[in-house]
């Protein structure tokens, strides 16, 4: 899991390097000068700021971070380096660098606690395009209320695939949770809608409703999902994005972020993300708080987002 990013901060940052190197800011004096020169004082190792900038730039990049991302890290790494003495240790630098991300890709997040949301039935509304995971995230997510002891139904309002109904009834039985599915191509609202009045009929707590996944291009779906929205009311509106997909991630959110809108979104596959960087893409482009992450195949391989997490990941050698 983000072996790319971790692997590179993890060469900038190495203990050897640490040992016997510090970044220079840039100050205009004969001894700067002198040092630029050699490149050495002494027994350490004289890096300038210019040098460890380009290095994180390059880095958030090769990540699949957004540009305008790596540039506002560098930015304010740059602001907070200012306010440092001229002389400082890699470890400094290496502690604000995980001080400017965690910045960065807590400021959408929310406290939002989806195990007490204060209603009931609450009702979760799905998009996203086929092969983000969406299908499986939302018996993931139906699993891990379910193990919190609370009581769910999942609406099968994918009904523009007949293999996402299948696939949906399976992974409810798999868990142990109820599915209300209608016939192929027969109206998704209509199933939406009977899914809650059966939530409401059996004072169940949440309902999770699926919908189609095509192409978010696509005209006629998009107005399907309007639809949805529209009758079932839903308390939450979630986005699934798939971290292995790049830059796209952005396009993706963007286009839903129009046409329907969304509160949060769930980042999926972070188990085969080998870059890392999508998480703060989303965080920063988007706008929108990542309220769990998919970390694995099997049903409790799901998680609520916790920003620490992500920065320990990413910088552990």
């Amino acid at each position: 899991m983000f072996d790319k990013l971790k692997k590179k901060f993890s060469e900038i940052f190495s203990k050897q390097n640490d040992n016997n190197s510090v970044v220079e800011n840039d100050v205009s004096s004969e001894k700067q000068v002198n040092e630029e020169n050699t490149g050495k004082e002494g027994n350490q190792r004289v890096i300038k700021r210019s040098e460890i900038d380009n290095q994180i730039m390059e880095i958030l990049l090769e990540s699949d971070v957004s540009l305008d991302s790596a540039d506002l890290i560098t930015e304010k790494l740059k602001e907070r380096m200012g306010k440092l003495k001229r002389r400082v240790d890699f470890y400094s630098v290496e502690d604000e660098l995980k001080n400017v991300i965690k910045e960065i890709i807590s400021e959408n997040q929310n406290r939002f606690d989806i195990l007490n949301p204060g209603k009931k039935p609450y009702i979760i509304l799905f998009l996203g395009i086929n092969g983000t995971g969406k299908t499986t995230t939302i018996a993931k997510l139906a699993y891990y209320l379910k193990n919190n002891g609370k009581k769910v139904v999942i609406s099968a309002s994918d009904t523009f695939r007949a293999g996402a109904i299948e696939q949906i009834s399976i992974l409810g039985k798999n868990i142990g949770v109820e599915v209300i599915k209608h016939d192929f191509k027969s109206d998704p609202a209509s199933v939406a809608f009977d899914a809650i009045e059966h939530a409401r009929a059996r004072s169940l707590d949440y309902v999770l409703i699926d919908s189609a996944g095509r192409m978010q291009t696509n005209k006629n779906l998009l107005d399907e999902m309007k639809k949805i929205k529209r009758v079932s009311k839903p308390d939450l509106t979630l986005l699934v994005l798939d971290a292995m997909i790049g830059q796209d991630v952005i396009e993706q959110a963007n286009t839903f972020a129009r046409e329907i809108n969304f509160d949060g979104i769930i980042l999926t596959k972070l188990d085969t993300d080998a870059k890392g960087g999508a998480v703060i893409s989303v965080s920063t482009e988007i706008k929108k708080p990542i309220l769990f992450v998919g970390t694995g195949q099997n049903m409790d391989d799901i998680m609520p987002f916790d920003p620490d997490w992500y920065i320990n990941k990413i910088f552990s050698s």
